[in-house]
């Protein structure tokens, strides 16, 4: 077994995705990110994401949906506004199928989500990872690309 999944918390919570290229299982990690998993579960409970597409996908980086303009400037969390970023030091872009937010800058976490296709180093310390995808449903993660 990798030491990546033994260094990464256990996963609290799980929600269904429902797309275009199969079902994706995402497991959440609602103790480390509370606010960005409850805004994610909310965000789902009310169909807010129903129809919406992934406007942006960066082949072997990125998937990034959860804008219901479809655009990349639209979205936003069930806080009334902005919410910050829960950076847990034990989560890490260090492989494919993590979920995190999307954001334009510091604590600025709204709808919008994307799936890593790759490690992305890059993206640590700047967005909230509140969940992975798991089991085969990866396989229909990587379709998006």
């Amino acid at each position: 077994m990798s030491n990546i999944y033994v260094t990464e918390p256990a996963t609290h919570g799980k929600v269904l995705l429902v797309t275009t290229v199969g079902d994706i299982d995402v497991e959440l990690w609602s103790k480390e990110c509370p606010k960005a998993c409850r805004n994610f579960v909310q965000l789902c409970l009310e169909h807010y994401y129903d129809d919406t597409v992934f406007h942006r996908i960066i082949k072997g980086f990125m998937a990034q949906g959860g804008d219901p303009t479809g655009t990349g400037t639209g979205g936003e969390s069930i806080y009334d506004g902005p919410f910050k970023d829960e950076i847990h030091a034990r989560l890490r872009f260090s492989r494919r199928g993590l979920v995190a937010m999307a954001n334009a800058g510091k604590d600025d976490n709204g709808s919008q989500f994307f799936f890593t296709f790759d490690r992305a180093d890059d993206l640590n310390k700047k967005h909230t990872i509140f969940g992975r995808v798991s089991g085969d449903t990866v396989f229909n993660m990587l379709r998006l690309q």
